[in-house]
């Protein structure tokens, strides 16, 4: 059986991880889009949170607003966790050892969860009317678990660059 240091070894030497550690433009086009279609999530969560705790105006619903922005998220979630798996692999030893990246999987956890939760709990209760009522205190924490669970994700991702050696 591989230890964790040969299995990331073994991935750090496949063709396509040379591929992009070893040229000069696969690497640097990768993370641009990957921290591009991050940022594009981040935003989009963003608008959601600060609807969720009360910073946006009540005019807009949740539940439309979730609609309308949940898919595109998903879809540029899917880019971000694409082009993160390449960029991982080009440098798998270093990164599977990184404090940061861990704690970026950490937070990246904490949010799924927040999200799993808020979506089964919380989003049915406050779809049905949320166009002009308060939003319970569970909507509002879901928010700012999610908004501050968001921030350390990104924080954590800036950080992985400093940490590496």
């Amino acid at each position: 059986m591989l230890s964790l240091k040969e299995l990331m070894g073994w991935i750090e030497s496949t063709d396509v991880a040379m591929l992009i550690s070893q040229s000069r433009g696969w690497f640097p086009a990768l993370e641009m889009i990957h921290v591009t279609a991050t940022t594009f999530v981040f935003g989009m969560i963003t608008i959601v949170d600060l609807r969720l705790i009360g910073v946006l105006p009540r005019g807009s619903a949740v539940s439309d607003l979730y609609r309308d922005v949940i898919p595109l998220t998903w879809a540029a979630f899917m880019v971000a966790a694409i082009t993160g798996g390449f960029l991982f692999m080009s440098q798998a030893v270093a990164y599977s050892t990184n404090f940061a990246f861990r704690m970026k999987f950490a937070m990246l956890a904490l949010v799924a969860l927040n999200m799993l939760a808020f979506r089964r709990f919380v989003y049915p209760g406050i779809a049905k009317g949320d166009h002009d009522a308060p939003l319970p205190f569970a909507a509002r924490l879901a928010g700012a678990i999610s908004l501050a669970g968001w921030i350390a994700v990104v924080s954590c991702a800036r950080w992985i660059a400093y940490l590496m050696i």
